[in-house]
């Protein structure tokens, strides 16, 4: 699990990036609101939870989670603050936030409201797996594996190889990968995907998987089980 951190005092920073880390989680930190903004809003990091102080310098917590909302990304967010009135508390959830913690709160107290937010039921764990063929994806893991043989995938080369393999044999543009991954506001070039389409048969080739992606020149790509 990848864990967002935003907070700008030092030594709680330091102290609840430790109490993640012990627990085996992946962290992130900024300190300030500047440099949170280009991690928060960059769907390359693929965070599974986003922890945000709300009063931060330079950009708010709150603008922060709004205008991840606003880009259509839905990480889970847990907003820390030392604003306690219950106006404050309704603007925080109606702004984005899963969950509201007011400082000062205990370490475990923090963990818990994690535990919950990562935690999803058995019946949509189910829903993230893929197969076709020899492969098995993972979509919650971002893991790629044929038997025998795993290896871990981007966020964004998981969502590329999910869409590929929830339709195997279906053929999609160039264009429509775009929308599907990084929708209708993104100003990512339709050029991007054969990068990512490379990515994808390099794993498919150290997973000696029977499964190729194939290129349909000037129509767009497909996935085919070439022992099918």
């Amino acid at each position: 699990m990848k864990i967002f951190l935003l907070e700008d005092d030092k030594n709680l920073c330091q102290a609840i990036r430790n109490a993640l880390e012990q627990k085996g989680y992946l962290v992130d930190c900024c300190q300030d609101g500047e440099a949170a903004m280009s991690y928060a809003l960059n769907p390359e990091y693929a965070y599974d939870l986003a922890i945000i102080d709300r009063m931060v310098p330079i950009i708010d917590g709150l603008t922060i989670l709004k205008a991840m909302r606003g880009k259509g990304l839905q990480t889970p967010a847990i907003l820390i603050t030392g604003m306690s009135a219950l106006e404050d508390r309704v603007e925080g959830l109606d702004g984005g936030a899963d969950d509201y913690l007011v400082k000062p709160f205990h370490m475990e107290e923090l963990l818990a409201r994690v535990r919950a937010l990562i935690r999803r039921p058995r019946e949509i764990q189910a829903q993230d797996i893929l197969r076709c063929g020899d492969l098995t994806l993972d979509k919650w893991e971002r893991s790629l594996s044929t038997p025998g043989k795993s290896v871990a995938l981007t966020g964004k080369e998981t969502e590329l190889l999910s869409v590929l393999m929830g339709h195997p044999g279906t053929l999609f543009s160039r264009e429509r990968l775009v929308l599907k991954i990084w929708g209708t506001s993104s100003e990512v070039e339709s050029g991007n995907v054969d990068n990512y389409i490379s990515f994808l048969r390099k794993r498919l080739r150290e997973l000696k998987s029977a499964c190729e992606i194939k290129t349909i020149y000037g129509a767009g790509y497909k996935l085919e089980d070439t022992h099918a």
